[in-house]
């Protein structure tokens, strides 16, 4: 993975960016200290009073699907 989209994220954190795939009334609900730092670190945005997923956290989700695989399977 490149170190840029290299992200030491928590599991709350993957959870939540996974979440934010498909902004839905739900997702207004996520916690929100998870998803403040989410947006520090530019992969979401609040857009209209709701979070969403930026093209950045996009990418990093999509390239660290297989590595969270990898950590399941372990």
């Amino acid at each position: 993975m490149s170190a840029e989209f290299d992200y030491e994220l928590t599991p709350d954190q993957w959870d939540v960016l996974r979440a934010l795939r498909r902004p839905t009334p739900r997702s207004r609900r996520l916690n929100v200290s998870v998803v403040d730092g989410l947006i520090a670190l530019q992969l979401a945005a609040m857009i209209d009073d709701g979070p969403v997923m930026t093209p950045r956290g996009r990418e990093v989700l999509v390239r660290g699907s297989s590595r969270l695989l990898l950590d399941l399977a372990a």
